[in-house]
């Protein structure tokens, strides 16, 4: 009775045996392995896509103030602009020895919610990202200085805009029934590029500028574009500028000569060290996720326990039985902490599937908030630690029931019960 195949076949017949809470109790190991799981996973993911520069672009020039809110402005597409610059001052970035490429941004429109914004087809034909910025087939990038658009992939599939179609442009970020009289015309449809350009409406930069009730303030006065005549640059605005970086000295210097010296705007460099400043303030968030996440294992833990715990009694007369047939002490020991992991083992397995639910309702809900997509195939070493860890907490589990096996008397359990 001591061999590896009599223990797990006394384990295999009480898993049968007691199958209903067998289920019910390995169910909530698997909620519990599924939400560590995907609690760290997501973690990990977002820090990662959120910190790691995939727009790119290095830095971001803007208006005087918080280098977190131009980043999430311009970058992310999640949060107001500060204000504007003067055209002046893109002009200089692509002048500047250490910038390789510089794009405007001219925002502050939506459509349908989503954001509206101008820039010039550099951003296309020169993007620095790995993947590049492409246009689906039947469709080609905008001419500057006219009403034409290109939307993003997620615009394109929540709006049913294509190409050829017109839009009217709203006012604000928001959407409202406030619309310009101005119409644009769709003249191609990106290709996904999972990141927050998906969610935009791309615009000529001049395009904002000429909308119905925009004015431009670049000298201090107030100045609307008039239909046909020329734009002077003393006028323009922008909203931020997008920058690729020669090298990392470069950085260092127009820090030094934008926020240390200047006061005129803000350049936020690198663009990951924003975003990890961001982490850092709402990281008592993921702590108390974590926290939630161990203290849903030790639920699970106790229901082990208390699932063996509770058979015990209806169990000890098979106890006595297996005793007075040659069976050790510690083998009824073995059997009951083995039985324990293998609960635990099965709802690991399982979690894998509940880790799977969240990240994939996670992936659903960052990309439709942020256009940052989630992987969710990837191997995050959560993936096999926490299974690990899983089986030892069932191995734990399963020692206090197996402790009240080892102590049954053979004697006692054996007398017929009238």
């Amino acid at each position: 009775m001591t061999t590896p195949g009599a223990l797990r076949l006394l384990v295999t017949r009480s898993l049968r045996q007691h199958a209903l809470s067998t289920a019910i109790t390995a169910g909530s190991v698997a909620l519990a392995a599924g939400l560590v799981m995907a609690v760290f996973a997501i973690k990990s993911q977002t820090y990662t896509a959120f910190t790691g520069g995939a727009n790119g672009f290095d830095a971001v020039l803007g208006a005087r103030g918080s280098q977190l809110q131009l980043v999430l402005n311009t970058v992310f597409h999640l949060e107001t602009s500060p204000g504007n610059i003067p055209w002046s001052m893109y002009v200089a970035m692509t002048q500047d020895d250490g910038v390789e490429l510089a794009v405007p941004y001219a925002l502050g429109d939506n459509y349908e919610g989503f954001r509206i914004a101008g820039t010039t087809r550099e951003l296309f034909e020169r993007f620095p990202g790995a993947q590049g910025v492409r246009v689906t087939a039947g469709g080609r990038l905008f001419a500057d200085g006219t009403r034409e658009a290109l939307v993003g992939s997620v615009v394109a599939q929540r709006t049913g805009l294509r190409v050829g179609q017109t839009f009217h442009p709203g006012h604000g970020l928001a959407e409202s029934d406030n619309d310009h009289d101005d119409e644009f015309t769709v003249v191609g449809v990106l290709e996904a590029t999972n990141s927050p350009m998906d969610r935009v409406v791309w615009i000529p930069i001049d395009g904002v500028y000429r909308m119905s009730g925009h004015v431009l303030r670049g000298t201090g006065r107030n100045f609307r574009a008039e239909p046909g005549q020329p734009i002077p640059d003393e006028h323009r605005e922008v909203s931020a500028v997008l920058l690729k970086l020669k090298d990392p000295q470069a950085g260092i210097f127009l820090d030094q000569a934008i926020n240390r010296q200047g006061t005129r705007a803000t350049f936020a460099w690198p663009i990951g060290r924003s975003m990890a400043d961001l982490f850092e303030k709402i990281g008592w968030v993921n702590r108390i996720l974590e926290l939630v996440a161990y203290l849903v294992v030790v639920v699970a833990a106790g229901t082990i326990l208390a699932s063996l715990y509770n058979t015990m009694n209806e169990r000890r007369r098979e106890f006595a039985i297996l005793r007075s047939l040659g069976a050790r002490r510690s083998t009824v020991f073995a059997a009951i902490v083995l039985e324990s992991t293998a609960i635990a083992g099965l709802g690991a397995i399982a979690g894998y599937l509940v880790h799977a639910a969240i990240l994939s309702l996670a992936f659903v809900i960052v990309r439709a908030q942020t256009g940052v997509v989630l992987d969710v195939l990837t191997v995050d070493p959560v993936l096999w630690w926490t299974p690990l860890g899983m089986l030892a907490v069932g191995a734990l589990a399963g020692i206090i029931p197996a402790v009240k096996a080892y102590r049954t008397d053979v004697a006692t359990h054996l007398v017929p019960s009238s």
